[in-house]
């Protein structure tokens, strides 16, 4: 097995956090989608839900933990609020970026 570190391109400042890589045996295509929660997020046991604004700073009110198939209401809460630019889903207890969220606009 190869551990590599991802630097996250956002959060800037005080927030940026490196990210370990895993490696998957067989290749796994990257994905976007518009509406819905990417399937990692649901199947973890327990996430952290962080917004942040457009100087990169953490909304800590609308930050959660919740079980990964709870998501959706603080996520929700999160993209409601004017203040949030973008969301990054991690584990809660490791740290690990599971997804980042942003607002579709059209």
């Amino acid at each position: 097995m190869l551990l590599g570190s991802y630097d996250l391109r956002q959060p800037l400042g005080i927030y940026w956090t490196p990210s370990p890589i895993f490696l998957h045996e067989r290749e796994c295509p990257y994905t976007e989608t518009v509406d819905a929660v990417a399937p990692i997020v649901h199947a973890n046991p327990l996430v952290s839900v962080r917004a942040y604004d457009a100087d990169h700073l953490c909304l800590y009110d609308l930050g959660r933990v919740c079980p990964g198939g709870d998501v959706a209401e603080p996520l929700r809460r999160a993209l409601d609020d004017s203040r949030t630019l973008f969301v990054n889903i991690h584990t809660a207890r490791p740290g690990c970026l599971l997804s980042r969220v942003e607002r579709v606009t059209d």
